[in-house]
C-alpha cells in the first residue's frame, strides 16, 4: 500500500473518508449513486464497469459484481468483457458499453462520428449520459484504489 494508514483503521474508510472528508466523502456519494442510481441494464452496466476495472487493474472492482434484485450476471461474463469486441455473449448495447468504456478510458479523442452514430441508435441521450458519468466515477475511484493500492487491502462486503 502506498498511503499509511493507522492500525485498526479500515484502509478504504480512512482514505476516502477520514483523510480527504468533503472530497472523499463527496466521490463515496458519486460513487454510491451510480451504483444504485442506475437505469441502465444489469449487463450493459457491468460491461461497461468490468472493462474500466480491466483497465485501472483494480482487483476489487475486477471482483466485485453489482448484484440487482438478487441477479448477477455469469461467471464467464468478465471474460467476455476482455473480449468485447468478439463475443458472441453480448447483445448490441451490451457491446457498446464494453466498447465505450474502453474507448471513453483509453481514446476518448478517437470517438468519431461513426461511434457516435452507433451508440445513438442504441441509447438515448439520457442513458448516453448516465454512462458517461459512470465510466467517469469508476475511471476516478478504480484508480485511486490501484494507485494508492487500497485494492489489495480492500474486502467486499460478505466475503
Amino acid at each position: 500500500m502506498n498511503i499509511t494508514v493507522p492500525e485498526g483503521k479500515d484502509p478504504i474508510e480512512y482514505v476516502w473518508g477520514d483523510m480527504v472528508p468533503d472530497i472523499g466523502r463527496a466521490a463515496s456519494r458519486l460513487s454510491r449513486a451510480v451504483t444504485t442510481k442506475s437505469t441502465l441494464g444489469l449487463r450493459e452496466f457491468e460491461a461497461a464497469r468490468l472493462r474500466i476495472a480491466q483497465i485501472n487493474g483494480c482487483i476489487v472492482c475486477m471482483d466485485w459484481r453489482t448484484e440487482r434484485d438478487g441477479v448477477k450476471v455469469e461467471d464467464t461474463f468478465a471474460e467476455a468483457v476482455e473480449n468485447w469486441d468478439t463475443t458472441d455473449a453480448f447483445d448490441d448495447r451490451t457491446r457498446l458499453a464494453a466498447e465505450y468504456a474502453q474507448r471513453y478510458a483509453l481514446d476518448h479523442h478517437g470517438l468519431d462520428d461513426a461511434f457516435w452514430e452507433r451508440m445513438s441508435s442504441r441509447y438515448s441521450q439520457a442513458e448516453i449520459v448516465e454512462l458517461s458519468i459512470s465510466i467517469g466515477s469508476w475511471i476516478t475511484s478504480g484508480r485511486l484504489n490501484h494507485v494508492l493500492g487500497l485494492d489489495t487491502v480492500c474486502v467486499l462486503p460478505g466475503q
